[in-house]
């Protein structure tokens, strides 16, 4: 099936953030803990309707970690059957966070910012550990041409 079509199918949008940082010169990715999974993953949450992905993905990273984000180049889309079987399909942006502060919410109660190689072994899913990839590898071109 062609990327188009399955993309017609898609019957939950989810849009979120791989919000990223530098601390004492080491690239650190920000990761949530989901009680309700018992899971550790990128902050996302559904589209709304009438909502533009990329204001889903801002609102969605504020909601859940109180963080406000500059939404940086967006990562590859991500498609998987969720638990209910529904098609779903994530798009994610790389961000910066410009201000706020983490609050336990009724998504997340934890938040870990982590080394790419630690966060890449903490993250619960396979499909999440592959965003973390392709940013890796957009960054190591971007430091490259320099």
């Amino acid at each position: 099936m062609s990327p188009s079509s399955e993309s017609q199918q898609v019957e939950v949008r989810a849009a979120g953030g791989v919000v990223v940082r530098r601390k004492s010169g080491e690239v650190q990715v920000l990761l949530v803990h989901r009680p309700r999974y018992d899971d550790w993953s990128f902050p996302k949450g559904k589209v709304e309707p009438d909502e533009r992905w990329r204001d889903a993905a801002v609102r969605e990273v504020l909601e859940e970690t109180g963080l406000v984000c500059e939404r940086g180049k967006r990562l590859p889309p991500i498609q998987y059957r969720d638990r209910r079987l529904r098609l779903k399909e994530v798009r994610y942006w790389e961000m910066t966070a410009t201000g706020g502060k983490f609050v336990v919410n009724d998504e997340v109660d934890e938040i870990a910012w982590l080394p790419v190689e630690r966060a890449a072994k903490r993250l619960s899913y396979a499909r999440d550990r592959a965003v973390l990839a392709s940013l890796i590898e957009r960054m190591l071109i971007a430091t490259a041409k320099r």
